[in-house]
């Protein structure tokens, strides 16, 4: 009689743990914590998120004030000198100066008014002051491309250096939290199966101890089933440890809209996966092989190439002399409604006209300025070849990889489904007196081993997943 009952615990515990994957999917769904809840929260509150849109903000910031250069400016300026009942110089200067996009021109309109008994006479003008409406064009250096022009073109370029950094940090904190999430699940899952092995463990345990008390069993099976339960209750206390760990580092990237770092509940639980895994076709790695070109890392290569190229044409600008012509109209007019002779009015014979000329003789500041410029672009050019080729062979390198855990999960499968059917025929002759408890023991440690590698299998295919896509720049859709 307490024969039977044995081998009622023993099927009844192995038909439990074999059919674990059924009673964990009756779990509470409250529970469950899934990866597309990881998503919505590290998305809408992770603070290195929220940095990284910061990144953008900053280069379009810099292109804002790099446009400033181009604002017009007003100035003015007066001066005056009185001594002895002596008016030395009344001197009252104003200019508006308005910076022009093309040809580096500027825009100048001012008023001048000069007075005194001192003042220069080559500045000198009448009680009623002086207009001027004038430009001053390079027509050497900074005719092409100048200092403003310089900065803001270069600017521009680092907006999409900006916005492909923002990118990739977006994407690396993302596979970070998906990599915390998949070892979260394997050491949930490696618990769970510990925990019910300990549980079967148990009841063996209890139903031997009863058969020993009343003679039907040896007092050894007793401590054989002592020892198992002993065993995996270490186990169960290693893996506790693991899943609490593991829910830490999860919880890293757990924060709410407040920027108050969050904790996973203790009761919470990862999702459930499949055993099937769904592997990436040739035509997904034709498709991130074909956004390659637009990987983060190579983007921001093509900006920092962008930006050499406007400084070398910058630098190369500087070879040029410098030439720049300036010239005015010049009007006693302050106002469109009061009379001024023709003679004194704006007009192709009242004028004022200036050139500056500037050239070094050996150009070694500026020929060296321009070969370190030329330098840094082949480095640029270097680094963009050999990282577009890495990220390619990186990609195929993944999913090479996805393929190999297909395989590696169907021969475990198979394993398992092999080795439970070796442990019920093993149950069975410990029923006829055939067997001994230490094959059973043997048989489900193994099994429960076996179990544990399922889940590191469908744990490593999910993270070599996420890895695919953060190796080719982006991120897969949930």
């Amino acid at each position: 009689m307490m024969m039977k009952k044995l081998s009622y615990y023993l099927i009844a515990g192995m038909l439990l743990f074999s059919c674990a994957g059924v009673s964990a999917q009756s779990t509470d769904t409250a529970k469950v914590f899934s990866l597309e809840d990881l998503e919505d929260i590290v998305f809408l509150h992770h603070p290195i998120v929220k940095q990284a849109a910061l990144l953008s903000d900053a280069a379009k910031a810099s292109v804002l004030q790099s446009k400033g250069e181009f604002d017009p400016t007003l100035k003015s300026a007066f001066g005056r000198k009185l001594f002895g009942h002596t008016d030395y110089y009344n001197n009252w200067h104003n200019e508006l100066k308005v910076p022009l996009y093309i040809a580096g021109a500027d825009l100048k309109v001012g008023y001048d008014r000069n007075v005194g008994v001192y003042t220069n006479p080559e500045t000198h003008t009448t009680d009623a002051g002086l207009m001027a409406v004038g430009l001053n064009i390079p027509l050497g250096a900074g005719l092409l491309i100048d200092a403003r022009r310089s900065t803001l073109w270069q600017a521009k370029a680092m907006l999409n250096y900006a916005e492909a950094d923002k990118v990739k940090q977006i994407n690396s904190v993302w596979f970070g939290a998906v990599k915390d999430y998949w070892n979260w699940y394997y050491a949930y899952r490696e618990y769970t199966l510990i925990k019910e092995g300990l549980d079967l463990a148990t009841k063996r345990f209890k139903a031997l101890t009863n058969q020993a008390l009343l003679g039907d069993k040896p007092g050894l099976d007793t401590i054989e089933a002592s020892i198992t339960v002993q065993d995996r209750e270490i186990q169960l206390a290693k893996s506790e440890i693991e899943v609490k760990n593991a829910m830490l580092v999860l919880s890293n990237h757990l924060w709410n809209d407040k920027g108050t770092p969050l904790e996973l509940p203790k009761d919470a639980i990862p999702q459930q996966a499949g055993e099937q895994l769904k592997i990436p076709d040739r035509i997904l790695l034709d498709s991130l092989l074909g956004l390659a070109d637009m990987h983060p890392e190579l983007v921001k290569l093509r900006a920092k190439g962008e930006q050499l190229d406007v400084e070398r044409r910058f630098a190369q600008e500087k070879l040029k002399p410098k030439v720049n012509i300036s010239g005015a109209l010049l009007s006693r007019r302050t106002d469109f409604g009061s009379y001024v002779p023709d003679y004194y009015d704006f007009n192709w014979n009242n004028y004022k006209i200036g050139v500056d000329f500037a050239f070094p003789i050996f150009l070694r500041a500026e020929r060296g300025k321009l070969k370190q410029v030329k330098f840094k672009q082949q480095q640029v050019n270097y680094d963009l070849m050999q990282s577009g080729r890495e990220i390619s062979n990186n990609i195929t390198a993944s999913f090479n990889s996805l393929t190999a855990y297909q395989s590696q999960l169907a021969v475990q499968v198979q394993s398992i489904n092999n080795q439970q059917a070796l442990l019920a025929g093993e149950l069975q002759k410990f029923d006829l007196g055939e067997s001994t408890l230490f094959l059973i023991n043997s048989r489900e440690t193994k099994l429960i081993d076996m179990k544990i590698k399922r889940e590191s299998i469908i744990s490593g295919y999910q993270k070599k997943l996420a890895e695919l896509y953060y190796k080719a720049g982006t991120r897969q859709q949930l």
